[in-house]
């Protein structure tokens, strides 16, 4: 079983990137990690942080022994290379095949897409100018896609191949 993790600043494109592989490939389980540190009011600490680390593999394990599972697609925002490591470590502990990318685009193409989500709670000035800080971070990771004027379609594509 393949494992594909989506890391990348908030409002980049990373759920929807990963629910389109998920939709797009039969057997493909989708994990947001944000699901994993649902905690009110959010505390991204340490302590929450290998909380959510510890759930995430116990989904991708279960999600292993199930037959009917082929793929696991992640969707984390992981700013830490703690935090990253743990969670490929995990997966490598598990003997499975691990494909990570980051998402990036430039400061116009987050801000717009950040305008046009209506729906996430999280799209206030603050995090956006939060999520703008991070982007230099983010673009210094490795296998980094800018999706900066790319559709969906292409973005899978270098993902999957």
């Amino acid at each position: 079983m393949k494992v594909i993790i989506i890391n990348g600043p908030m409002g980049v494109g990373k759920t929807t990137v990963g629910k389109y592989i998920a939709e797009k490939y039969t057997g493909t389980a989708f994990i947001d990690g944000d699901w994993c540190l649902d905690i009110h009011p959010f505390v991204g600490n340490r302590e929450t942080k290998i909380m959510a680390i510890d759930n995430i593999l116990h989904m991708i394990d279960n999600y292993k022994k199930c037959s009917i599972c082929k793929m696991v697609v992640l969707v984390w925002l992981m700013d830490e290379q703690w935090v990253y490591q743990k969670v490929v470590d995990g997966i490598s502990d598990m003997e499975l095949e691990v494909k990570s990318f980051t998402l990036t685009c430039d400061k116009n193409t987050l801000v717009n897409r950040w305008e046009s989500d209506k729906n996430c709670e999280w799209r206030t000035n603050e995090w956006l100018e939060i999520s703008l800080k991070s982007l230099s971070f983010f673009s210094s990771l490795g296998n980094c896609i800018d999706t900066s004027g790319l559709t969906i379609d292409i973005i899978e594509d270098m993902i999957m191949h």
